[in-house]
Formats: C-alpha cells, sequence, structure tokens
C-alpha cells in the first residue's frame, strides 16, 4: 500500500477552511452596501480578538517569547489578518464572483513560487502534475462545464487585487510553518493565533484611517451587519484560521493550498442551494479532478 502524508483527520481539518471561505465570499457581498470593505475587516478582527481573549489569555505569561518574535509575527498580522481578507473585500466591489473566484483558485501557483524563492522549497513535479488536476476542476466549476466561457472573462481591478491578497495568503501560510517563532508560544494555539490577530488590527485600523479620511460610505448599524459580523468573525475568521494553522503544520503550505481549491466547488453549491437549482454533474468531476490532485500531491 503507498504511504500518504495526508490523513483523514488533517483532511477534514483542510476541508473545514474553504467551506467557511465560501460563505465568507457570500457575506462580503451581502455586506457591501452597509460597511466600506477595509473597516469590514477591521470589525471582523476586533471581534475575533473578543472571541479569542478567553482561550488565548496564556499570551501575557509567554509575551516576553512574543517580542523575541515580534519581527515574523508583524508579517504575519500583516499579510493574514491586514491584508487578505481586506483585499478580498476590495475585490467584491468591482469584479465578478466568477473572476475573483478564478484568480483566488491560482494559490497553489503561488504558494509553490514563495516557497521555492523565500524558503528553499523546491516544488516536485508531482506536485506540479497534483496543481493541475486542481486548477482544471476549479475551472471546470467556473465555466459550468463550458471551457468556451473562458473567452468572456476580462480582468478588472478588482482581480488585480484578490491577485495580491492570493500572494498575501501564500506568504501568511509559508510564515505559518517557517517563522522563527518561539516554540512556547506556537504550542498555545489561542495564543499564537490572539497574537497575531491582535498585530493585525493595528495595521487593520491604519488601512480603515485611510480608508475614512479619503471618504468612505458610511456604515448601516443594524441586525443584518451585526449577524453578518458575527458569522465572518467565528466561522471564516476564528474556526478556518485554526483549522487551517493546523492543516498547514501537517501537511505543509504546497498540498494545503490544493484544498482551498474546494472554496469555488463550496461557493458554486451553496448559490444553487440558495438557488434552488440541484447540483450538476460538473460540479461532481469537478470535484473528482480536485480530490485527485490532493491525492497526487499527497502520497510520498
Amino acid at each position: 500500500m503507498p504511504a500518504f502524508a495526508l490523513t483523514p483527520a488533517t483532511a477534514a481539518l483542510l476541508t473545514i477552511p474553504p467551506l467557511l471561505w465560501a460563505g465568507n465570499a457570500v457575506a462580503g457581498r451581502m455586506l457591501a452596501p452597509l460597511v466600506p470593505p477595509i473597516t469590514l475587516n477591521l470589525l471582523r478582527w476586533a471581534l475575533v480578538a473578543l472571541l479569542l481573549l478567553p482561550l488565548g489569555w496564556r499570551l501575557w505569561a509567554l509575551r516576553g517569547q512574543a517580542l523575541a518574535s515580534l519581527r515574523p509575527l508583524l508579517l504575519m498580522g500583516l499579510l493574514g489578518i491586514g491584508c487578505y481578507n481586506a483585499l478580498q473585500y476590495m475585490a467584491l466591489r468591482s469584479s465578478s464572483p466568477i473572476n475573483i473566484t478564478l484568480v483566488a483558485a491560482s494559490s497553489p501557483i503561488w504558494m509553490m513560487l514563495v516557497g521555492a524563492l523565500f524558503f528553499a522549497e523546491r516544488p516536485s513535479w508531482r506536485q506540479g502534475l497534483a496543481t493541475l488536476f486542481s486548477l482544471a476542476g476549479v475551472l471546470l466549476v467556473l465555466t459550468r462545464g463550458s471551457w468556451q466561457q473562458l473567452a468572456a472573462l476580462s480582468l478588472v481591478p478588482g482581480d488585480l487585487l484578490m491577485l495580491l491578497a492570493a500572494l498575501c495568503w501564500a506568504g501568511y501560510s509559508w510564515l505559518l510553518l517557517r517563522a522563527p517563532v518561539a516554540a512556547a508560544l506556537r504550542g498555545d494555539w489561542a495564543a499564537f493565533l490572539l497574537v497575531q490577530v491582535l498585530l493585525g488590527i493595528g495595521w487593520c485600523a491604519l488601512a480603515a484611517g485611510l480608508e475614512w479620511h479619503s471618504g468612505a460610505q458610511p456604515i448601516h448599524w443594524g441586525l443584518p451587519l451585526a449577524a453578518g459580523l458575527l458569522f465572518i468573525a467565528l466561522g471564516p475568521g476564528l474556526i478556518a484560521y485554526r483549522c487551517w494553522g493546523m492543516g498547514v503544520q501537517r501537511a505543509g503550505p504546497t498540498l494545503a493550498a490544493l484544498f482551498s481549491n474546494l472554496t469555488p466547488l463550496f461557493a458554486a453549491l451553496m448559490s444553487a442551494l440558495l438557488l434552488g437549482e440541484a447540483p450538476q454533474p460538473y460540479h461532481g468531476a469537478a470535484f473528482a479532478l480536485i480530490v485527485t490532485g490532493i491525492v497526487i500531491s499527497a502520497r510520498r
């Protein structure tokens, strides 16, 4: 029997984030008329920090280790907290969901590129082949099984913002694995995530201040905004980041990135459910292609 680097528990951990991130994209579009995108990112992470405080209180005892690792932690807060979702929320205002998902699906390519350039991690031919299978599955969903629809796609500023977001996420994922952070801090997941969030909130606040200085739209407070904030903080924020961090530690960033390509598939299924449409055969074919890519990359 061939050996696999991927266990069922790790696969489950890496499947939860794309499911929640698909919901995050839907929520981001729904909240766009209610709050400016960078302010939405600030409010989201402020709420995540409040949720984390009862779990990550040991950060105070580990403050010495945090200060010793301040530089990489600041970079992780900038890329994973301050930039990624803010860029995504901004992109949703000027680009179509299909374009955004297509650009985000290039994440495995950027993950391999960042690993090779900054962490001396050369991708294998197996990882390259796995990426091709995974991207083929994503394209199948985005084109609804008709490759001719690719010719109708056009780039807008939001697509470029999402490309930058994908690069930020690749850098953040590699830092989760390779950043020189004290072992005691890494060993406490809540404290480790809390320090990233607290430092990231500083970047978020700076960006939100610039957003308001440039004349942002007013915030429409109410139950829809409160419910949306609670969802994106608890699900795509706290739970997804925790699962992603554990999954990257177990499987590595390159293999984990292939799971992120499940996001457009989940998004398509959510849309079908909300619209009352039955899943189509290409959904099953796309799922098979994405899983094939994951299996190829997981083989030793």
